[in-house]
């Protein structure tokens, strides 16, 4: 057989370095990525932690939107900033040195306000995969927000003050077919197995296998036997109940050889039967996220505007309803098992030809949804990826911005409910909200120049803000008189943990893998505490 040819030294140069996250989010989450443009709205130290943590991976292309020049302030927080940078843009000398990490990343620099852009050019926006703006005012936050959710470009705010960080992520929904559940339930059709299946099933006969191959038989024929046993005396019915699973187990325990002197031959099969009478009797069924997402507006009223996941969960529905008689898709993977070469190659076979089998009906259905509606193909590949992973399809609908902005009168009451709570981190946001508001009135971080002086005044926007949702004023200062030490300074330590964070984030939104945070995420350096909200 001749061999396979080198792969050319690009690619596995490509391979090499990209080698850990490839194992992630795969080859074609890598290519999503390098498709991708995201936008950072001020290179201070928070926005250069993030784009490090998105560079890196190798992002397609990054813009900076940012008008300021370099202080002595940014090149003390900044690692990307050196001391010639003073007096330049920020932007600009950021990205100079942050691209050094990954030179296949094509960076911009624009220096102009983001409320200019949004003003005078709005359509900037509409090419980015997201945009993500640290350190801007209340106004500049409210019109962005509401743009961005017009033209569905996904949006992170972000805050980063002394030791507090935060992250609000405003999407609109937002489909996922590749979630990576930490526990992904196997689909193995036991109780309803296709018809190859049960074919392969009913052929071996556990009793009369050769001693030497009886440890070599898979365990899913095992369990299989057990289950079919214990259903001839109990009207065929299918074991859920913990005593029922129990009866089944003992079932495959009389299964196993004994040896000359009555004691039980130790198979490594059989022990594999048993452990996962727990996690493979799993009955089949449509789970109800799943109905409701083939089921919604979204999915039954299709037009030339429908993404793919819609016009793919609208064929999904269609194969449901008909040849898959009240199930999903078969997965097509076979879970690790101690059997013989021939029994493990032709069971993994007859999954993958059934999932495969299954899948271009999907394809068949998806084709025909395109063809009626005069919309973009779909190519077979992105339909075997959805139906592999039809599963744990999930869904994130996301809210606006500016349902905080006043807080709306759920937000309000979402809010006031944690803050009823001791030691809540929701103060936190609170603060941060707070500082945000003294920023726009004064144009400057509460504390930057009187530390005293401004207590009263940030007590006043807490105020404020807590009066909006209807609740009492804090009963101590401790928080305020903290945020006013704190002077509106980045602490790197803190820029730093939250770049990652937020990077990931923004990772996830353009790979479309992995469920983001929906949606607000704070941080505590000093407790090294976290918690997450949903407004």
């Amino acid at each position: 057989m001749a061999s396979q040819s080198p792969k050319s030294p690009e690619q596995s140069e490509k391979n090499k370095q990209y080698d850990r996250q490839l194992r992630l989010w795969g080859d074609h989450g890598q290519a999503a990525l390098e498709s991708g443009h995201i936008c950072i709205i001020n290179a201070n130290a928070l926005g250069t932690e993030i784009l490090k943590s998105i560079i890196l991976p190798g992002v397609g292309a990054v813009t900076i939107v940012d008008d300021n020049v370099v202080s002595d302030e940014d090149i003390g927080s900044n690692f990307f900033l050196e001391n010639t940078s003073k007096g330049l843009n920020r932007g600009s000398e950021t990205l100079r040195l942050l691209l050094e990490l990954n030179p296949a990343v094509q960076g911009h620099a624009v220096q102009e306000p983001p409320d200019q852009i949004l003003q005078e050019n709005p359509d900037f926006f509409k090419s980015f995969s997201v945009v993500i703006a640290s350190s801007i005012g209340e106004k500049t936050i409210k019109g962005l927000a509401q743009h961005l959710w017009d033209i569905k470009v996904p949006f992170i705010l972000c805050r980063s003050v002394g030791f507090l960080g935060s992250f609000r992520i405003q999407i609109n929904d937002h489909a996922i077919i590749e979630t990576h559940p930490e526990n992904e339930q196997i689909d193995l059709r036991l109780d309803v197995p296709f018809q190859p299946l049960l074919e392969y099933l009913d052929s071996i006969d556990i009793d009369a296998v050769d001693l030497k191959d009886h440890g070599h038989i898979p365990w899913i024929v095992i369990l299989y036997k057990a289950i079919k046993k214990w259903q001839t005396s109990n009207a065929n019915r299918w074991p859920m109940s913990r005593k029922e699973k129990t009866e089944v187990k003992e079932i495959i325990q009389e299964f196993i050889r004994k040896d000359e002197n009555g004691i039980p031959i130790n198979e490594e099969n059989f022990a594999e039967a048993i452990r996962a009478v727990n996690t493979a009797l799993v009955p089949t069924f449509l789970p109800v996220k799943i109905q409701e997402l083939i089921y919604s507006s979204h999915a039954t009223n299709l037009t030339k505007e429908s993404s793919p996941f819609w016009i793919m969960c609208s064929a999904l529905r269609g194969f449901v309803e008909a040849e898959g008689k009240g199930k999903l898709p078969v997965k097509g993977v076979l879970p690790d098992m101690t059997a013989s070469t021939d029994h493990y190659i032709k069971l993994q076979n007859l999954y993958r030809n059934q999932a495969s089998n299954d899948a271009e009906i999907v394809y068949r259905k998806v084709q025909q949804i395109v063809t009626q509606l005069h919309c973009e193909s779909i190519s077979e590949a992105d339909v075997k990826l959805f139906c592999r992973h039809a599963h744990d399809l999930h869904l994130v609908k996301g809210s606006n911005i500016n349902t905080e902005y006043p807080p709306s009168s759920s937000v309000a009451a979402y809010i006031a409910r944690f803050l009823e709570e001791p030691d809540v981190m929701m103060v936190h946001y609170i603060l941060l909200r707070a500082a945000e508001t003294f920023r726009s009135e004064h144009c400057r971080a509460p504390g930057e120049w009187e530390p005293e002086g401004d207590i009263a005044i940030l007590k006043t926007c807490v105020s404020k803000l807590l009066s909006d949702i209807s609740c009492p004023p804090f009963s101590k200062d401790d928080h305020i008189h903290e945020m006013c030490r704190y002077g509106g300074v980045e602490l790197h330590t803190v820029s730093a943990f939250m770049g990652g964070c937020i990077g990931h984030e923004a990772i996830k939104i353009v790979t479309k893998q992995y469920k983001p945070v929906n949606n607000t995420f704070i941080y505590n350096g000093a407790s090294t505490n976290s918690a997450t909200f949903t407004f």
